[in-house]
């Protein structure tokens, strides 16, 4: 584990998560899939460049940074504002879903591309679940 999936597993243990239902290892399990989201897409976004895949590259490019900001709104669980932690992984699952959309056409050809698709898949499931148990928590005064 690294260091900042320890750093968080540490915050979430006490007491300073933001909701009552929030399940801690849900939230881990989101947030890993989010950080191979986004070095998966990185990855992608470089070979693609190299390769002329510009559309690509820059949904690769966008895509990354999408999912590095959720991770980092993540991190900081007593600032969490509900209306704004959902507008934000909503359209973070709106982006990894085009990522994943643009790299699947590619998949064939190139096996960074497959990866990235795969990678984005599974952080938009891994962020739908936790967005499914949300809607149950409740705000802590």
């Amino acid at each position: 584990m690294n260091m900042t999936m320890d750093m968080m597993k540490g915050a979430m243990s006490s007491s300073a998560m933001p909701m009552q239902g929030m399940d801690p290892a849900m939230l881990q399990e989101c947030m890993e899939a989010l950080s191979a989201c986004m070095q998966a897409c990185i990855m992608c976004a470089d070979a693609d460049a190299g390769e002329g895949m510009g559309r690509c590259a820059a949904l690769c490019a966008n895509c990354g940074d999408v999912c590095d900001t959720m991770m980092r709104m993540m991190l900081r669980v007593n600032g969490w504002d509900m209306q704004v932690m959902s507008s934000m992984m909503q359209s973070t699952v709106m982006m990894m879903r085009a990522c994943s959309a643009e790299c699947e056409m590619h998949a064939e050809m190139s096996e960074h591309c497959r990866m990235c698709a795969m990678a984005c898949d599974q952080a938009v499931v891994a962020m739908e679940k936790m967005m499914g148990s949300m809607s149950g928590a409740m705000p802590m005064a």
